[in-house]
């Protein structure tokens, strides 16, 4: 029997109208965020190719890494012959350039310390010498006149001065007190007196003027001195003149 369009009509009215089916979403899955994280988490939907994450791949560790021992050059490392930095082979030629100069200042500086040196003991020693030389000269030039005070006050001696009321005595005094004076200048000078009477000849300090045995004294020694010898040092100024035993 044909169905009645109107009561079909009144049916679905009657009845609450059937949504359609959705379509089926792909799911989140569990545990994932919602909101903007979970479209971020989203699977994509069928058909297309999910972007790959742009994360380094580790290589794999080397052999010797994994066993954990050291790998051994097979060769040992050659220097560089052309590196030229701080620690090269022009920089330690520099250095040793400079050591070369300064050992050759140092060398110099000790040869002029010692000529200024030997410089100073030469001069020293030739004004020394130049300075024994002038007094030598100038006693040789008193020397005469100290012979004639000792001649004269030899002769005073001889006489008798208290027998004679001229005042004799008072010259020989002051004979006697210029010759001091005179003998004492010389020795501040450096110039000594010396009479080797009794003591052995000696060519270099004594002049012999003449030779006479006597008794009981050994040829070759002084017994009599006629003039005494002056020297300055070891320089004789003037020799002794003795007579000596034959």
């Amino acid at each position: 029997m044909p169905s009645d369009p109107t009561k079909a009509r009144q049916d679905g009215a009657a009845e609450p109208a059937r949504q359609a089916p959705e379509a089926d979403l792909p799911q989140a899955p569990p545990g994932a965020p919602e909101g903007h994280d979970a479209r971020r988490g989203a699977v994509p939907p069928p058909g297309t190719v999910p972007p790959v994450a742009a994360h380094p791949v580790p290589e794999p560790a080397p052999a010797a890494a994994a066993s954990n021992e050291p790998e051994l050059p097979s060769e040992p490392a050659k220097p560089d012959a052309e590196f030229s930095g701080p620690e090269g082979p022009a920089h330690l030629e520099a250095l040793a350039a400079k050591a070369q100069k300064a050992d050759e200042y140092l060398a110099l500086a000790q040869r002029t310390q010692a000529d200024f040196e030997n410089y100073r003991k030469r001069a020293a020693r030739e004004a020394r010498i130049a300075q024994e030389r002038g007094a030598a000269k100038l006693a040789l030039e008193l020397l005469p006149a100290i012979d004639n005070l000792e001649r004269a006050l030899a002769h005073a001696d001889e006489s008798d001065p208290s027998a004679d009321g001229n005042g004799t005595a008072s010259l020989v005094a002051g004979i006697k007190h210029v010759h001091s004076d005179v003998l004492a200048a010389l020795k501040r000078a450096g110039i000594e007196r010396y009479s080797p009477e009794g003591e052995r000849f000696d060519p270099q300090f004594h002049e012999a003027v003449a030779q006479q045995p006597v008794e009981g004294t050994e040829p070759g020694v002084v017994v009599e001195v006629f003039q005494r010898g002056y020297r300055i040092g070891d320089s004789v100024v003037r020799p002794a003149r003795v007579v000596v035993a034959g």
